[in-house]
């Protein structure tokens, strides 16, 4: 096992300062680590993977130097177009190091919509001709120095991408002391209950990737209501509401509402434009914003000091609320059931989650027949 502190000292004895990404639960605590301990200035938490690395191929291009790109293996899908496209070999031969959390690793138990990915990431590596290394949990602090060494002179002298695979507990535990609390009365929990309590029969859920599918799925256990109404996005981060977009442009008469982070939000913000424009009434947006990337550590997003609001009115949604309390949440409800036209709803919640939060014991492909069952069950056009 790895030391957080150790690792992100031999990052910098091989002269390694800058660091951009996005979060992931089995990097949670070298993330903290270079969290608490790198400037703003040399530590950006990125909107997506991609963004990430053209952030790190900026830093090589005005320093000269390795940047270290962090992300979970999910965010290959992300970044694939950035590593071929501009700092491949081929193209503008950028040297950098990559670190992905091995998610899905095979014959390791983890959540379905890891396991593809897991069972081919270092395919996809070796695919893209990327080479790489893997840590794991008996990878001591010696061996890791020594695989960043060299994974460093590689990069460097072949000018290209090298990548660090961690498996599950390869770094010992550490806690994000960066933390900021804000005053607000709800936490994201606390809102979904009222927002379910507030529904209508035939309408339709849509909720984003991480805790808060989590949370939907338990309040409906406790209801003791089915779970035909929810899609439960979970994988496939920022995409929630483009997906609950396409069920609103086909069923016209349904109330669609998308249960929406600030993560994920920022993750594809364009897509906020494309909903804002779209030919359909329907559409309902809420955005829970904790400031943070809740489901994998805690770590701060910009969601505090991102003007939703503004960017949904630029963006062409038709009616705009914000939401703080539980009568706010409740009124914000009403209003937006009320009008029709394609409303966004901004509910500023405190940071955190339940411990003993479950998981959905229904399986991604049982979700998805349920709710097309339901949807056309329920056909009013």
């Amino acid at each position: 096992m790895i030391n957080p502190e150790n690792f992100y000292k031999n990052l910098l004895k091989n002269d390694i300062r800058f660091f951009s990404g996005v979060p992931d639960s089995l990097l949670k605590s070298i993330c903290s680590y270079i969290t608490d301990n790198t400037s703003p200035k040399d530590h950006i938490i990125a909107a997506n993977e991609g963004n990430a690395l053209a952030l790190g191929i900026g830093y090589h291009l005005a320093t000269r130097k390795l940047p270290l790109i962090y992300m979970q293996n999910s965010g290959l899908g992300n970044v694939v177009n950035p590593l071929l496209s501009l700092a491949d070999p081929d193209v503008y031969s950028v040297p950098m190091l990559l670190m992905l959390g091995w998610r899905g690793e095979p014959n390791v138990n983890d959540e379905p919509q890891h396991k593809k990915q897991g069972r081919i990431t270092l395919k996809m590596l070796e695919a893209m001709e990327v080479p790489y290394t893997v840590l794991s949990v008996d990878t001591c602090d010696e061996q890791a120095k020594e695989i960043i060494e060299q994974a460093s002179r590689q990069a460097l002298k072949n000018n290209m991408p090298y990548a660090i695979v961690v498996k599950k507990g390869s770094f010992s535990k550490y806690e994000l002391k960066k933390v900021e609390t804000v005053n607000l009365p709800l936490f994201r929990e606390d809102a979904i209950k009222i927002i379910v309590d507030n529904l209508d029969d035939t309408d339709i859920v849509v909720s984003t990737t991480g805790v808060a599918s989590r949370e939907l799925f338990e309040y409906r256990e406790k209801l003791k209501q089915g779970h035909e109404k929810d899609f439960l996005t979970v994988g496939g981060m920022g995409h929630a509401n483009q997906i609950a977009l396409g069920i609103s442009l086909q069923k016209p008469n349904r109330t669609v509402f998308c249960l929406d982070g600030d993560g994920a939000a920022i993750m594809h913000l364009g897509s906020m434009a494309i909903n804002g424009n779209a030919e359909c009434d329907n559409f309902k947006h809420i955005v829970f914003n904790n400031g943070a990337h809740d489901s994998v550590g805690g770590h701060p997003t910009v969601g505090y000091t991102t003007d939703f609001q503004t960017i949904a009115n630029a963006c062409g949604y038709e009616m705009v609320l914000e939401a703080q309390t539980s009568k706010e949440v409740i009124k914000c409800m009403k209003d937006l059931k009320a009008f029709k036209g394609k409303t966004f709803l901004e509910i500023k919640v405190k940071k955190g989650f339940r411990k003993d939060l479950g998981r959905p014991t229904t399986t991604p492909k049982e979700n998805k027949r349920t709710l097309m069952k339901f949807i056309m069950e329920n056909q009013d056009e």
